[in-house]
């Protein structure tokens, strides 16, 4: 089970350039994570959109965005294109990643109970520790709630 103070899972993934990032590769700096059903949907748009609007404060907080999809690296690079997003994406195509952080699972859509991609976002800290969970966020709205929460996580 994913727990604030815990260890966040290791993971190696590519990104929209096929190039591998790893939780490792970030370490000394506050990671976050956010995980999203499908590039170019409405609801995905609209998040990836506020995350680079907003990408110079977190910056500022020296912190690094990541959005996780089961898309394609190839999928990642024409959503990045088309939306001109100022975020990397990263590839978890068999959601084993996914898994990890519990972001994939049974979900409702539309009424219907289906198995994919949970909405959600996890702040991990410089020392590679869970510092916060979204279980469930919502696309609107959502990256100002997660930088006000790395803001009063940094004191």
């Amino acid at each position: 089970m994913l727990e604030v103070g815990a260890p966040a899972p290791a993971f190696t993934l590519a990104d929209q350039d096929g190039r591998p990032v790893g939780l490792a590769d970030l370490a000394g700096k506050w990671v976050v994570l956010y995980f999203y059903p499908e590039d170019d949907t409405p609801g995905c748009t609209i998040e990836a959109c506020e995350f680079t609007a907003s990408i110079k404060d977190f910056e500022g907080l020296d912190a690094v965005v990541y959005g996780c999809s089961p898309d394609s690296p190839a999928s990642h690079r024409a959503f990045i294109e088309k939306h001109q997003l100022k975020i990397d994406l990263l590839a978890d195509e068999d959601h084993a990643m996914m898994e990890l952080y519990e972001a994939w699972g049974e979900k409702v859509l539309y009424g219907r109970k289906m198995i994919g991609v949970t909405r959600s976002t996890v702040i991990i800290d410089p020392d590679g520790n869970v510092a916060h969970r979204w279980k469930r966020a919502n696309a609107k709205g959502h990256a100002a709630n997660v930088h006000k929460r790395l803001t009063k996580l940094q004191g």
